[in-house]
């Protein structure tokens, strides 16, 4: 009976958890276009892949070695809460007048605390679990999928949900709602299990920072596998910041202003996630039969269907189903990227460096790639659309399909198998 009550409070820790990220993030895009902010969008979801690069660290540190890391989880989303309500605020108060500069400063912050909570609410499960003498391995996936779940369950109220007549899709209390489920979670994470301190624990700067293992950087396959993983996670934040804004543009034409993928664009995209919590129970058996490299290839082809179909497509019937067809490959896309490349670090690097290697990954691919890749989907998007004679969505999606392909190609030529690289060498 206790370890059920453990799993439904650790159910609950994940639903918030990313409640909190879904509440505004595939719609956060959507609302800075209608505000006149379109051309800034790039620097918004940029900064979550900056502040990814050492704010996940540094409140790492805080967690193990000064403040108990429930307390910790606790300071972070608190603080985040505080910053995205206050960012929600101003616009209140802003009206149509809107700037950049203060919006942006107050957001910052938040997600500059927000981001590293992703990775303490797992060490916080983790420890929950160990204490009550459960597998985190087999125990944790199940409670995590609930993560994915409060995500979607976030963009669905953030569709449906009217306030005065206006979707929070449309509006600044997206930031709002986003802020006050993080301030939820800063109240509840005080009452998970009590993780402890490593004070007696010395390490050395480097490694506390995991800089041992960029030695793997030595070894040619790890380059090439950081290397690529940095150059696809240059694709994750892009329909993030920019596929809800662009289906909200077909709203200037009468004849499809009303369609559903128009009106409840953040709906539609959530067929993403849905896909992606189902895709990865294919994981398991399309490792075993294709192998590493073929399931990273899959990652790499669903990339480009995957903005192919959103240049493709049109709202209305039949071109919105290639919208769908781009949401449900979404799934593969991110899942088959992100779960086979974990997977490809924790079987190949040394044990002593094996959780700073992940941490290398998580870097190159949600710190460096998707920094660089929506700073230069920014400027796709500018070009094509924003200061554009004849503004082409499609064209955009085009090159960003073009680019994946490209990496892909590379990908197949420079990256051996794992196992052919064991029996040949």
């Amino acid at each position: 009976m206790k370890n059920k009550q453990l799993t439904v409070r650790l159910i609950l820790m994940n639903f918030l958890q990313y409640a909190a990220w879904g509440a505004y993030l595939t719609s956060l895009g959507r609302y800075l276009g209608n505000a006149g902010l379109g051309p800034q969008i790039k620097w918004f979801f940029a900064m979550q892949g900056i502040v990814s690069i050492f704010m996940p660290t540094l409140m790492g540190i805080v967690a193990d070695r000064l403040i108990q890391a429930q307390k910790t989880l606790s300071l972070c989303h608190g603080l985040a809460g505080v910053f995205m309500i206050g960012a929600g605020l101003y616009c209140m108060n802003a009206g149509t007048a809107v700037q950049f500069a203060p919006l942006f400063i107050l957001y910052s912050l938040s997600v500059a605390f927000y981001m590293p909570t992703i990775a303490i609410s797992n060490s916080v499960a983790y420890n929950a679990l160990g204490k009550a003498g459960l597998d985190p391995v087999k125990e944790f996936p199940p409670i995590r999928v609930f993560g994915t779940v409060g995500f979607i369950c976030s963009m669905l109220l953030t569709n449906f949900l009217k306030i005065d007549g206006v979707a929070l899709q449309d509006s600044y209390t997206q930031l709002i709602s986003s802020g006050i489920i993080s301030l939820i979670l800063c109240g509840y994470a005080l009452t998970m299990p009590t993780c402890e301190i490593n004070k007696g624990e010395n390490k050395s700067l480097a490694e506390a920072f995991g800089l041992k293992a960029f030695s793997l950087f030595k070894d040619y396959q790890f380059a090439v596998f950081f290397i690529f993983s940095m150059l696809l996670g240059a694709s994750l934040q892009i329909t993030n910041g920019y596929a809800n804004t662009f289906l909200s543009s077909f709203a200037s034409d009468p004849g499809l202003a009303n369609t559903f993928a128009v009106k409840n664009s953040n709906a539609l995209i959530s067929i993403s996630q849905i896909s992606e919590t189902l895709c990865i129970l294919l994981i398991p058996i399309c490792m075993k039969k294709f192998g590493i490299k073929k399931v990273m290839l899959i990652a790499m082809v669903a990339w480009v269907f995957r903005f192919g179909f959103f240049g493709l497509g049109a709202p209305d019937f039949p071109g919105v189903l290639l919208f769908i067809l781009s949401c449900i490959v979404y799934g593969v896309a991110f899942d088959f990227f992100n779960i086979s490349g974990s997977l490809y670090v924790e079987q190949n690097a040394a044990k002593d460096i094996r959780s700073s290697a992940q941490g290398v990954f998580m870097m190159m691919t949600n710190g460096l790639g998707a920094t660089i890749g929506t700073l230069a989907a920014g400027a796709v998007v500018d070009a094509t659309v924003y200061n554009a004679a004849n503004p082409s969505w499609s064209k955009a999606w085009y090159i960003f399909a073009a680019y994946a392909f490209v990496v892909g190609i590379l990908f197949m030529i420079l990256f051996k198998d794992p196992q052919k690289k064991q029996k040949h060498g």
